[in-house]
């Protein structure tokens, strides 16, 4: 009889021991590998926030990019880059996003391209001789100019999740306009909630995903130069 009390103790013991675990890990069942989380942000600070929906800021009102991607059933983005440069330029220097066999999350060589491109400088449309965009160049301006805006659809830099559940996805994204001006901040905000994750390989804290699903968001107020991201998402139905 006196063996009663230590096995008491012992089962009390494993189980605490199992609710706490429970409480730290996240539920994994039926998830595929996510990209690697990596910290938040540093130090003590309130950490990385997410691009508002707003009429002003980095790109609208402000020095910087503002790449606004709308995710398409097919693995596609119809993407906006509103941009406001520093000092007057008459080219741009035009770079795709990253092929995606290197970036954590992805794994696989991709092929972007930037297809139906059109321009604006200074609210005046420019002449593109060629709106297909398959490698990096530069896009000649009629007049110099600091304001643009690009509208382009992105293809060939997403791969399916398999096996996974049907939709899921992961993109690589990264300003057309990034080589203008590298030091530029950036905003990538990604429309609806199938956000899943988002990580920048070439940030020294890869994980820029901010918030939630369905409200999560990317770290804003990256320089361009670096504001290479891949994203985790379900794709929206096709309609």
């Amino acid at each position: 009889m006196s063996t009663g009390r230590p096995l008491a103790g012992t089962v009390l013991a494993a189980v605490t021991l199992a609710l706490g675990l429970a409480g730290c890990s996240p539920d994994l069942a039926g998830s595929p590998t996510a990209p690697s989380p990596g910290p938040l942000s540093s130090g003590g600070g309130a950490g990385p926030v997410v691009a508002p929906p707003t009429s002003e800021g980095p790109g609208l009102t402000a020095p910087g990019i503002r790449l606004s991607a709308v995710p398409k059933g097919d693995g596609t983005f119809d993407i906006t880059e509103e941009v406001m440069l520093r000092n007057p330029t008459s080219i741009l220097n035009l770079r795709l996003p990253q092929s995606g066999e290197r970036l954590v999350g992805m794994m696989t060589k991709t092929k972007p391209v930037a297809s139906s491109l059109q321009v604006t400088a200074d609210d005046e449309l420019q002449t593109v001789d060629d709106p297909k965009v398959t490698q990096t160049r530069d896009l000649q301006l009629v007049e110099p100019a600091t304001k643009l805006r690009l509208t382009y659809r992105l293809s060939g830099s997403t791969v399916r999740s398999i096996p996974s559940e049907a939709g899921r996805a992961s993109s690589a994204l990264s300003p057309l306009t990034a080589g203008t001006d590298g030091t530029l901040p950036t905003n990538i905000v990604v429309a609806g909630d199938g956000l899943l994750n988002a990580v920048c390989p070439q940030l020294t804290e890869t994980r820029c995903a901010v918030g939630e699903p369905p409200g999560m968001g990317v770290q804003q107020g990256i320089p361009a130069d670096r504001a290479l991201a891949v994203l985790q998402l379900n794709l929206p139905m096709q309609p």
